[in-house]
């Protein structure tokens, strides 16, 4: 998300990992059954849905898990989950915005807490960083599906603000209402689904962060991301690739 791009990468470790495999299951199937309460349990008729199911099948989980998760938004002992925001300054003073989805705002207020503290950061009051930030739509592609300036193209002709390709991805950027329709006209002009759909908070600009701050950053992220009623990290830091490549990240 280039220091977007590197967070991005960060956050999709998780993916790859086998220990992580479940909790990251667990994220999507919350996200699924929330969707479907609110919008409705048909594809077709809610885009939050929709996002939703496709980034559970780009992240490889079964069938069965997916129909699960709406099925569970159906019944009348669904737990009810709450959005909330938290905001907050890790370490070397970088911006976070950590998305939680809980049944219980106690716990989840006291775990965040907690993991800025502990890693050498503060939680903040909400709006303390989020004016850093623009909610955008990010779409992601394998670079391999087609060449950067077919892409541009496809991507602007769709309604896509900006987009980003390195070797290893297409990072398209649309207004946040947009991004449904962006979506849905690049996966036809594509011929596939994209690896991500999502709505993100984007930074404005970017921090670069030194070897021992980007140390504590790291394990800042890894506890945020084992934590169940978290469900999004973003950040407005950068870490330069010889850093990255020296923590092993």
């Amino acid at each position: 998300m280039a220091g977007h791009s590197k967070f991005k990468n960060i956050m999709h470790r998780k993916g790859a990992q086998d220990k992580k495999r479940s909790s990251l299951f667990s994220k999507l199937s919350k996200e699924i059954t929330v969707a479907a309460k609110l919008g409705g349990p048909d594809i077709d008729a809610n885009p939050r849905l929709r996002l939703a199911v496709n980034n559970a099948r780009a992240n490889s989980m079964p069938k069965e898990n997916i129909q699960r998760a709406i099925n569970k938004s159906q019944g009348g002992d669904s737990e009810n989950y709450e959005e909330i925001r938290y905001e907050g300054f890790g370490p070397g003073g970088v911006a976070l915005i950590v998305e939680s989805l809980t049944d219980n705002r106690n716990r989840a207020a006291t775990e965040i807490r907690t993991a800025f503290a502990k890693n050498g950061g503060n939680m903040g009051e909400t709006g303390s960083v989020s004016y850093q930030f623009d909610k955008k739509g990010e779409i992601i592609y394998e670079a391999s599906v087609m060449d950067a300036d077919s892409m541009f193209e496809a991507a602007l002709e769709a309604g896509a603000e900006d987009v980003i390709s390195d070797d290893e991805t297409h990072e398209i950027y649309c207004a946040m209402e947009d991004l449904h329709a962006v979506t849905t006209a690049l996966t036809e002009a594509v011929g596939q689904e994209p690896k991500s759909s999502r709505l993100i908070w984007k930074p404005q600009t970017l921090v670069q962060v030194n070897e021992e701050d980007a140390r504590k950053l790291l394990k800042m992220l890894d506890v945020m991301d084992d934590l169940d009623d978290v469900q999004n990290v973003y950040g407005n830091y950068e870490i330069p690739d010889e850093i990255l490549e020296k923590l092993g990240a």
